[in-house]
């Protein structure tokens, strides 16, 4: 009784090593491409030049909006920024006529600065619009 044990053990050991080793194969695949995002990251943080497109936004009314019908985007670049969001709020100071709504602005970044934590980057920026100054604050993670 105890050899037919010992055999079957050893004959259904073998069956089980594939299992494991797909596991590892499985957590090495997704350590490289977590490592190819932060590569990617990396090299648009480095280049200071990429572009932001605005998917989905919660107000603070706390319901989830999807973006699909419009796309609204933020180009950050050192020479010239440009920007188009959807704003949700009260606006006290508007121009006669309303305004475009939204947040639109262009201009030159200035004061930008990258600081690398663990695993995200944080970018300061300012820029001078035509009627207001924005302070940006981009985090990649």
């Amino acid at each position: 009784m105890k050899i037919k044990l010992l055999v079957l053990l050893v004959i259904l050991s073998p069956l089980s090593l594939p299992v494991l080793a797909q596991e590892k194969s499985k957590k090495e695949l997704k350590a490289e491409r977590e490592l190819q995002k932060r590569k990617e990251i990396q090299a648009l943080v480095d280049s200071k030049n990429f572009v932001f497109e605005a998917q989905k936004v919660i107000p603070q009314g706390g319901r989830f909006l999807n973006l699909d019908y419009n796309t609204y985007f933020l180009k950050f670049n050192e020479t010239k920024t440009t920007c188009d969001l959807p704003f949700f709020g009260r606006a006290f100071n508007v121009p006669y006529g309303g305004g475009d709504g939204g947040i639109k602005f262009e201009g030159v970044p200035e004061d930008i600065s990258i600081e690398k934590k663990k695993k995200s980057y944080n970018i300061k920026a300012t820029v001078k619009g035509k009627d207001d100054v924005y302070y940006l604050f981009l985090l990649f993670s």
